[in-house]
Parts: structure tokens; C-alpha cells; sequence
């Protein structure tokens, strides 16, 4: 029912920015067309365009332009999300086939970077040299951040401090980016512009974090992938790092070593030791901490549903995890 109320506060909205989205994918190569519709057709919750629109207009955006904008954050994500497939060798992304796993990791890297170019053309449109700067940077931490997770791949030795460095530079990034553009297209003053910069941070660590419980306790038909991918692709995330850090010796070794050989060997005594180490509850204490300062920055903005509506987002983030 939250999730309902939040997307129904801007339905109308978020209809024109999937039209907008279809429209704007056309290209005269049938095959860049295909697979980018197949990716952005997905069933993806499209939160980053949706954060667009609600921050937008919780500091009083009441024209048009804030579609476009959504739909540039959409392409720019999705752009990401070939890119990583390709970098991960993922065959499975909400519970389809990956485009590379269907066309190959060429048409994949390429169409991704048709992607980029149609989200920086329309960028261009919005005549706004402030957004062009938060969203080429952005693009650019993006992009440092998936190499940061590249070279950090089978390193049992990785921090909790790196670790949330990688998930900001990686994840929340796009989140920040999404909120802050919406505050500047509408002109908002310092104060509700750093707000909703700051809004959109902790709200995109929040999700991550709540991934990457959900990647030792969820549903692999609910996820869309399979359970212990992260360890599968010998990827330390946070419950890895926390039960190292705090369980036994003997579990310690048998998680720097499977973190080591990637694989699914070690995955049933792993996913016993993050449940007792306390690490996934640790986990989601974070993810908890990180939903609370997102909302806690929403507070000098003026009463709306736009407003009401972030507010649940964060409610939402957590909420994911029974």
C-alpha cells in the first residue's frame, strides 16, 4: 500500500515520462532500438526518474521540464545497468535475461553507450548548465565506482569505510543526482537544494544496504536474481565484511576463502554464519540509520504530498526485508 500511495501522487507524471521514455529511445539501427527497449521495459521500479518527479515538485516545480529530466536519470541508470551485466557476466536482471546473456556483450556495451549519448543530448535541452554539471560529474563517480568494485572483487580485506565509499560511488550516487537535479530544475534555494542532495544520498545507501541483506535472505523469484549472487561474483559487501570482523575464526577463514574462489560452494554454511554473527541484522541497522537521515532532511521543506511521498520512501527502502 505505500509503495501505491507513492507512485499515485505523481501517476500522471510518471505516465508521460514512460512515453516520453519509448519515444525517445527510436534510433534508425533496429537492434540499438530492441535491446534498449528490452532493458528499459523490464519491470524495473524506476525509483531514480520517480525521485525526479517528486523532489521536483516538493520544492514547487509546477512546469514540464521535470519529465525530460526524469527520463535522462532513467536512460543514464539503464545505461549502467548493460554496462554492469557485461562487467559481471550476469545472465539474469529482474528475473529475465540479461541483454548480453540474449545479444552478446558487444551490442550490449554499445547500446549502453547509445544510452549515455541520448541522456546527454536531452540533457543539453534542458538549457540548464547546473544540472549539466551535477549529472556529468555524477556520471563520472558512477563510473569510478564500478571500477572501485572491479578491483575489488575476491578482496576478503576490504572495509566497512571502502565498502560504503564503493556503494555511494556506485549506487547512491545516481539517487543524489536524481534529487539534487530535481531541486535545481526548481529553482530551490541552498537550504531545500542541499536537503534533497543530502535526501537522495542516504536514501540510495538505505536501498543498497537492504540489497545486500536481501542477497543472503530474500526470494530469488522476488529479487529477480539468485540468492548469494554477491558471493557467487566474489563480491564483500557489508554482512561478509561484519561477520568476519565478529565471528569466529573458523568462520572467518571459510568467508575470506570463499570470498577468494567466488562460487556457491560455501553458500549454506555462509548464510548460517551472517544469520548468527548478528551481520545481516547489523546490516539492516545501517540500512535503518541511513532511511532515518534521509527522512530527517525532508524537514524544512514546506507540507505536500510530494513531500509525504519521499517521506514513505524511506519507510519503503526498509521495508523490503520481513
Amino acid at each position: 500500500m505505500t509503495a501505491e500511495r507513492i507512485y499515485d501522487t505523481v501517476a500522471e507524471d510518471f505516465s508521460r515520462v514512460n512515453d516520453l521514455i519509448i519515444q525517445r529511445l527510436s534510433s534508425d539501427v533496429p537492434l540499438v532500438e530492441k535491446i534498449a527497449q528490452y532493458i528499459i521495459e523490464s519491470g524495473g521500479k524506476r525509483l531514480r526518474p520517480l525521485l525526479v518527479l517528486l523532489s521536483s515538485q516538493a520544492a514547487g516545480y509546477d512546469r514540464d521540464d521535470h519529465l525530460k529530466l526524469a527520463a535522462v536519470i532513467e536512460f543514464l541508470h539503464t545505461a549502467t545497468l548493460l554496462h554492469d551485466d557485461v562487467v559481471d557476466t550476469s545472465d539474469m536482471r529482474r528475473g529475465r535475461s540479461t541483454a548480453n546473456a540474449r545479444w552478446g556483450n558487444a551490442p550490449s556495451v554499445l547500446v549502453g553507450d547509445f544510452l549515455y549519448a541520448r541522456a546527454f543530448e536531452m540533457m543539453v535541452e534542458l538549457k540548464s548548465l547546473p544540472i549539466m554539471q551535477v549529472l556529468s560529474h555524477a556520471t563520472a563517480v558512477i563510473a569510478e565506482g564500478e571500477v572501485m568494485q572491479l578491483m575489488n572483487v575476491k578482496n576478503p580485506d576490504l572495509t566497512e569505510d571502502q565498502y560504503m565509499q564503493v556503494i555511494h560511488n556506485k549506487t547512491a550516487m545516481l539517487f543524489e543526482a536524481a534529487s539534487h537535479t530535481g531541486a535545481l530544475l526548481a529553482n530551490a534555494n541552498h537550504q531545500h537544494e542541499q536537503a534533497l542532495k543530502d535526501y537522495g544520498k542516504h536514501l540510495g545507501l538505505a536501498f543498497q544496504l537492504v540489497d545486500d541483506v536481501l542477497d543472503y535472505r530474500g526470494d530469488a523469484e522476488a529479487m529477480g536474481k539468485n540468492v548469494g549472487d554477491d558471493l557467487a561474483e566474489g563480491k564483500t559487501t557489508l554482512p561478509l565484511i561484519y561477520a568476519m570482523a565478529n565471528g569466529k575464526e573458523d568462520e572467518r577463514q571459510l568467508i575470506r576463502q570463499a570470498i577468494r574462489k567466488g562460487g556457491l560452494d560455501d553458500l549454506p554454511q555462509i548464510l548460517e554464519i551472517v544469520e548468527t554473527s548478528g551481520a545481516l541484522e547489523y546490516t539492516m541497522q545501517q540500512a535503518r540509520t541511513e532511511a532515518t537521515r534521509a527522512a530527517d532532511r525532508l524537514s524544512g521543506l514546506a507540507a505536500s504530498p510530494h513531500k509525504e511521498a519521499l517521506e514513505l520512501l524511506t519507510q519503503m527502502a526498509v521495508a523490503r526485508v520481513s
